[in-house]
């Protein structure tokens, strides 16, 4: 039987992700709102969709989208920094009657440790530590969460990534040259892109469904030495923190990774 799954969002992550779909003997439908990208996908073996989610609405074929597939995983931008933003619940409260009257099973939603706002001591985030999200941003993805974990038609895995890097992403490149930064003793929490498509599949392969799992890279320097000696590395102008300034954050944590799933990060931060 032909293995297939649909990725809802094909951008900085879904693409490759999609890709390695294709590499591992998958089918794969993607979905963009990009008609330039939608021609992208279909040359690289992709089956493409133009399907865009609203506040009340689905745009695109999206049953047809879904059909076929047991697996779906929701890749898309919250648009909470848009300049017209959009409720993230209601974007995925408008495609979940498509998604109960599917043939899926499964579903990844790839979420942010954002739900667990940064404090002061700063706290060890692990997987029962219960999220308290402070501010709009956190709030809507938690309840985003909710919407899909207790739905009983499907079973879903949140997958919570820290700060997503890669060769051509990276904070730095928003940090050099910047003055007078915030919280120079936090610590990192970042995630290669690599390292996020290989924690897809170890979901997959290891049947790890209804359960809500984060992941970072497991060392997490202090920012301030972190990204001066990142962007001395890259050629880029060093940032300046706040000197004598009291730092919030939070340490993810991921010995279930480790520990319990049997998983190795791969791809240094």
């Amino acid at each position: 039987m032909e293995k297939q799954i649909s990725i809802l969002g094909c951008g900085w992550l879904g693409f490759p992700l999609a890709e390695a779909f294709l590499a591992q003997g998958y089918s794969v439908k993607g979905s963009t709102t990009s008609v330039a990208k939608h021609e992208l996908l279909k040359d690289k073996g992709i089956t493409p969709y133009l399907v865009e989610l609203k506040e009340n609405e689905v745009f695109g074929n999206f049953d047809h989208f879904l059909d076929g597939s047991q697996i779906l995983i929701i890749n898309f931008p919250p648009r909470f920094n848009a300049e017209e933003p959009e409720s993230l619940v209601k974007r995925i409260e408008a495609c979940l009657p498509y998604i109960e009257n599917s043939t899926i099973e499964n579903v990844i939603f790839v979420s942010s440790t954002a739900v667990y706002p940064d404090s002061f001591p700063m706290p060890t985030i692990f997987e029962e530590t219960v999220p308290m999200p402070n501010n709009d941003r956190g709030k809507q993805l938690l309840e985003a969460e909710n919407r899909l974990h207790y739905n009983t038609h499907f079973k879903t895995t949140i997958l919570r990534f820290g700060g997503l890097i890669g060769e051509d992403r990276h904070p730095v490149y928003h940090l050099a040259g910047r003055k007078n930064i915030d919280n120079p003793e936090a610590p990192v929490n970042l995630i290669h892109q690599q390292d996020c498509i290989r924690l897809v599949f170890h979901i997959i392969n290891n049947n790890l469904w209804s359960k809500r799992l984060h992941a970072a890279y497991p060392k997490h320097p202090k920012r301030k030495e972190y990204y001066i000696e990142k962007a001395k590395t890259l050629g880029l102008e060093s940032p300046e923190f706040k000197e004598n300034s009291i730092s919030k954050g939070k340490y993810i944590s991921c010995k279930f990774w480790r520990e319990k799933y049997n998983f190795t990060f791969e791809f240094m931060i």
